[in-house]
């Protein structure tokens, strides 16, 4: 049996003693009985006892209805000195991880822009802000005079706050701060398709009346697209004609790796100079001598002619 809570704010008069209390906990197979013939199935294993209230205690049991995870079956059981265990009330509860509904929200806080069909109703709210009776001044002095006369005319028409709230959600949707407005040349209050707004909400807003762009609806005089009365085709349309250029002529142009080259040709052969300097021939790679050491004959300034040259003669 699951565990007992005793707890409850009893007179120190009373007679709901410890007896009582006992026999309402020991009552386990009452409640469960009671709950199986009520509910006829999905009755669980007991999860405890709770005393709520003098004289009584309410047995839980687990709920095992399809659809039903995390409820439980309450069973509320009574019992006065001298009498006997008696049924108070049986119930589905949900506990504390059951799936329930959310909270319920009223019609007026669910409904949403664009909700209205055809045959809806919809009346505001008798405390609606956004309107004041047509007897009243709103500031307006053309809404005022739209009203008509007192008892005549519209029964409410625009307050303040109404129309504050109109240029806010207006500004949001076709306002000077919307990309297509951005990229605009020209804006509507200088558009010949923007149709006048009466009132204080003209100074701001006009109504397109432009089919190809945002027809009938309320625009920032600041909004703009690119279908502005006086948008113009650039006068030349003609085929754009490429620059002409000299395909003969030649780029010279020295790369990295080139000059790198170059400057270990040049490296290279400075070594080599200074190589043969230290070794005491010459750079170009002659004798030091300017005949040869083998008796050839060397070419005499001013002819083709060869002397041949005398061959030293051995002392006698």
């Amino acid at each position: 049996m699951g565990g007992v809570n005793t707890e409850v704010g009893t007179d120190q008069g009373s007679d709901f003693d410890g007896a009582l209390r006992e026999r309402l906990a020991s009552g386990v197979d009452v409640a469960r009985s009671a709950v199986e013939k009520f509910a006829a199935e999905g009755v669980g294993e007991h999860l405890g006892s709770t005393v709520e209230a003098e004289f009584t205690t309410t047995h839980r049991f687990a709920s095992e209805l399809p659809g039903y995870r995390g409820w439980y079956w309450a069973c509320v059981l009574a019992l006065v000195p001298g009498g006997d265990l008696t049924v108070d009330e049986i119930a589905l509860l949900p506990g504390a991880d059951a799936l329930v509904a959310p909270e319920w929200v009223p019609w007026d806080r669910r409904i949403r822009p664009g909700d209205l069909g055809a045959g809806d109703l919809l009346p505001p709210p008798e405390d609606d802000d956004r309107l004041v009776p047509g007897y009243t001044l709103n500031g307006d002095d053309e809404l005022d005079d739209a009203a008509g006369p007192i008892g005549l005319g519209r029964p409410h028409h625009l307050s303040w706050e109404g129309r504050a709230a109109a240029a806010d959600r207006w500004t949001v949707e076709r306002g000077p701060d919307t990309e297509i407005a951005r990229a605009a040349k020209h804006h509507c209050g200088t558009c010949g398709f923007l149709v006048p707004v009466a009132g204080s909400l003209g100074a701001l807003f006009g109504v397109c009346a432009n089919e190809f762009s945002a027809d009938g609806q309320v625009v920032h005089l600041e909004y703009g697209c690119g279908a502005h009365s006086e948008v113009e085709i650039p006068s030349d349309t003609g085929p754009a004609v490429a620059d002409a250029y000299d395909d003969a002529a030649v780029d010279v142009v020295v790369l990295p790796q080139q000059l790198a080259a170059t400057a270990r040709a040049r490296s290279a052969a400075d070594d080599r100079t200074d190589d043969q300097a230290a070794s005491g021939h010459p750079a170009s790679g002659h004798p030091a001598s300017g005949h040869a050491a083998s008796g050839a004959a060397a070419p005499h300034e001013g002819g083709d002619a060869e002397t041949p040259v005398d061959e030293p003669t051995s002392a006698d």
